[in-house]
């Protein structure tokens, strides 16, 4: 009897390792499907973090128990290697030095509207003070900021703009916004480049509806005797409001209501992946038209291990790759998992150092990095 549920359980633990195999290498191939005729898949690339820890689990179980059967997620790991490398930075020495060393530091971040709007000494108003300070103790030369607001002409509003320009010095910048007020309140949203180098040109585009409102900016920049373009947007999100991370935690808590909070989300999730698809293709197209070498630096909204990554970086270079270290998450909400935030540079550059800079501002993290400009235009 001993044996023979031995014998099945064996069998079992081999059939749900061939399952969870498949369906690991079915998130490996999502950035090769396109989105908006595979979205279902996409999801899977999110939870690859979780499917390659069961896949390493049952590797170890059957090198353990049952070697032959190792194999089976042996190969997996083997094929999904690329996928493993883009999630996972493995370099052991990360220290991040302070004083600049090279052409350039850039750094970007999605401020999160700076937590408060409205002049006042309320609890976000003390958060924004302690973002502006963090913004000026890295010292960097260019900004990426995305969830960007700036209001004009009205004292009982903030305007980031001016503050950012006086009080960290940033003498030019370039800005894509939407009117998220009324005709008679302009409180501008979306997303700015600063520099303290000279802009010498720039640009703005609107993304297509049925997308959001969201636009992409980028700045020719003169960084001595050489011109640099930089990138920067933020892609479209799940649009997540508060009962929707209700629904979430009903979900992981297997409450009543599943399948109902399931589609609610699903369906959120399915209109961002494809219009989001529409986003990265057309940034991919400009970047490749760039006359300059680039950087890329925003919020994409997605993981690594997806057709908006793999598209945008195409040959550049992940900062976070090159000098970070483990998984780098970005996003504090949700899971530990969620890198969506980046930097990237094509091979006109060579990546020096890289931080996240890990302070529950924002939803998300500040990233860093310093680059040295190897060709000159």
């Amino acid at each position: 009897m001993a044996s023979k549920f031995r014998l099945f359980t064996k069998r079992f633990l081999l059939l749900c390792n061939i399952i969870v195999v498949v369906v690991f290498l079915l998130a490996c191939a999502v950035p090769y499907f396109s989105p908006s005729e595979w979205w279902f898949l996409s999801i899977l690339g999110i939870g690859f973090p979780f499917l390659l820890l069961i896949v390493i689990v049952f590797f170890v179980w059957w090198l353990v128990t049952k070697r032959k059967y190792a194999l089976l997620s042996g190969i997996a790991l083997v094929l999904g290697f690329k996928s493993i490398s883009v999630f996972f930075a493995f370099n052991f020495s990360t220290k991040f030095t302070q004083e600049k060393k090279t052409d350039i530091r850039i750094a970007t971040w999605n401020v999160a509207r700076f937590i408060e709007m409205k002049n006042n000494n309320n609890k976000g108003s003390q958060t924004r003070l302690k973002m502006f300070d963090l913004l000026k103790e890295q010292n960097a030369d260019i900004l990426c900021l995305q969830e960007f607001v700036h209001v004009d002409n009205n004292p009982e509003w903030y305007a980031n703009i001016n503050d950012i320009q006086e009080k960290l010095n940033y003498p030019y910048y370039t800005y894509t916004y939407y009117n998220d007020g009324t005709p008679n309140f302009i409180l501008k949203n979306g997303t700015i480049i600063f520099s303290r180098f000279p802009i010498v040109d720039s640009g703005q585009i609107n993304f297509p509806r049925p997308t959001l409102r969201e636009g992409l900016v980028y700045a020719d920049i003169k960084v001595k005797q050489a011109v640099i373009r930089v990138y920067s947007t933020h892609l479209q999100s799940f649009q997540l409001r508060p009962d929707d991370y209700d629904r979430i935690s009903k979900i992981k808590e297997g409450e009543d209501g599943i399948v109902s909070n399931s589609k609610s989300i699903f369906a959120k999730m399915k209109t961002a992946i494809v219009n989001r698809q529409i986003q990265t293709d057309i940034t991919r197209k400009l970047m490749d038209d760039s006359p300059y070498p680039v950087m890329f630096c925003g919020d994409m909204n997605d993981v690594p291990n997806s057709y908006t990554y793999f598209t945008l970086r195409g040959n550049m270079q992940d900062a976070f790759l090159e000098k970070g270290k483990g998984i780098g998450r970005t996003f504090a909400s949700l899971s530990p998992t969620l890198r969506i935030d980046y930097i990237l540079a094509d091979k006109s550059f060579k990546v020096k150092q890289f931080k996240r800079v890990v302070k529950n501002y924002s939803d998300h993290y500040l990233l860093v990095a310093d680059l040295q400009l190897l060709t000159k235009n």
